[in-house]
């Protein structure tokens, strides 16, 4: 039996961002695609940070500022995704054994590992819920029939 690797597991139909776009079109992308990770990448594909839900929550204006609504848009308008994602982005290949990748997933308490090639170009992202539908598969094939 062959062993499965990120390639098998990985999404690879993405969205991404450019690190210049802000704060509001990151939360209309997250919120209108139900995402909770969005990589962000250079002109030429490569990854260079990562923004989670959690960052995009701590960057917001809470209503406890006064402010009204129109206001803290604007305000969030001026915020660059660059100022809030995270850089120092742990990454796999996707010839890395699923089982490795599965265990930085666990082990570091990551919601999503971006996938690169050897030029740092995003080429996927794996997830707990790629090997969740994974074991799901899995299991089905002990079902009785």
């Amino acid at each position: 039996m062959e062993p499965v690797r990120v390639a098998h597991l990985m999404s690879t139909h993405l969205l991404t961002l450019f690190a210049e776009q802000t704060l509001p079109i990151a939360e209309e992308l997250m919120s209108l695609k139900r995402l909770r990770h969005i990589p962000v990448i250079d002109d030429d594909g490569r990854l260079v940070g990562l923004l989670s839900h959690r960052d995009l929550l701590r960057a917001q204006f809470s209503n406890l500022t006064g402010l009204d609504a129109d206001d803290r848009h604007r305000l969030e308008s001026r915020v660059p995704v660059s100022s809030i994602m995270t850089v120092d982005v742990w990454t796999v290949q996707a010839d890395m054994l699923a089982s490795k990748a599965g265990e930085l997933l666990l082990d570091n308490r990551f919601g999503c590992l971006p996938v690169v090639d050897e030029d740092q170009r995003l080429v996927g992202v794996l997830t707990e819920a790629d090997f969740l539908r994974f074991a799901i598969k899995a299991l089905e094939i002990h079902d009785p029939k």
